[in-house]
């Protein structure tokens, strides 16, 4: 796995700890977050379909602590990371940690930092169309629309809630038609941009129901 040595925004003894992914001038990289509890054939799905639809050069998953808007804790993150990286094969995909190493626990905080180590890499949130429709309830939602461009992609059963969410009416005038989804990279934020995708309706939620993830949190 390519590594880029610590930029001057995070020198220290914390630059000692972990390196960060490659990335190189002027890409275009999608980051899709959340927790992967477990990672499973759907995310591989819209990570394929993002790379296609929006122009990326590259996406990487970010493997989350935890997701705040949860009350169950997650399973370990070591356990979730190999998982995600079993079901993840992709020459432009990589799957990292990198926020239990930046400190962040908000997408929001994320983004900015990322921002601030890699200056001259254009970055675009991913999610599917569920995240969409509660996106609103997200610490500094707005504050992520104006930094960064937005793609969304559909989920099944999501697709009429995430067109009616409250960021989608309030964002209207910034939404790139799906078929216009390429533009999305280079777009100025505030831009977003909702595409369907075939669908694959598998769910980390289901996996835990049906016993098949063991290493789940207690």
């Amino acid at each position: 796995m390519p590594l880029l040595s610590a930029p001057e925004a995070i020198r220290g003894p914390f630059s000692v700890r972990y390196q960060f992914p490659y990335a190189s001038k002027g890409q275009v990289i999608g980051l899709l977050g959340g927790s992967f509890d477990p990672a499973h054939e759907g995310h591989a799905h819209i990570t394929r379909e993002a790379l296609k639809r929006f122009g990326l050069d590259r996406v990487w998953w970010l493997v989350s602590p935890g997701n705040p808007l949860k009350t169950r804790g997650p399973a370990p993150l070591a356990d979730r990371v190999a998982r995600a990286r079993q079901v993840m094969h992709h020459p432009r995909v990589e799957v990292t940690d990198i926020e239990a190493h930046l400190g962040t626990r908000y997408t929001a905080q994320t983004i900015a930092r990322l921002q601030a180590i890699y200056p001259q890499v254009r970055f675009v949130w991913l999610m599917g169309a569920d995240n969409m429709a509660q996106f609103h309830l997200w610490q500094d939602w707005r504050g992520i629309m104006q930094s960064v461009p937005v793609g969304v992609l559909a989920r099944p059963g999501q697709r009429i809630s995430a067109r009616m969410s409250r960021a989608a009416a309030l964002y209207a005038p910034y939404r790139i038609a799906g078929r216009y989804g390429q533009l999305l990279a280079h777009a100025e934020a505030p831009a977003w941009s909702f595409v369907n995708v075939p669908m694959n309706d598998a769910s980390s939620t289901a996996i835990r129901a049906k016993g098949n993830w063991s290493t789940q949190a207690g």
